[in-house]
């Protein structure tokens, strides 16, 4: 369920901060973040931020299309890894009592 619109969007005030200080001075580098739940906001297009998923930092380049969504949504947290594929020996192999 998305947030109240009369509260509206969740956005880290540390992060804002930050974000506008580098905006202000015209510097560009990645900034680390734990902050999934944040709302992207238009300020923050153009930057690099850096993620966390639990594990690792993942870069995220903010662009556009992005503003609106949560941070979460592009540092997944889980990695497929593919089915199980049985080897040759097993799939010729015969089973017991067959």
């Amino acid at each position: 369920m998305p947030r109240s619109t009369k509260k509206g969007p969740f956005l880290d005030e540390r992060l804002l901060k930050r974000i506008t200080n580098m905006n202000s001075t015209g510097e560009k580098r990645v900034l680390k973040t734990w902050a999934r739940r944040c709302t992207i906001s238009p300020e923050m297009v153009g930057h690099t931020l850096a993620v966390h998923n639990g594990k690792q930092f993942i870069p995220v380049y903010i662009t556009e299309n992005m503003v609106g969504h949560k941070m979460g949504e592009f540092s997944l947290t889980r990695q497929f890894r593919g089915h199980t594929m049985k080897t040759k020996e097993e799939k010729t192999a015969k089973k017991p009592g067959q």
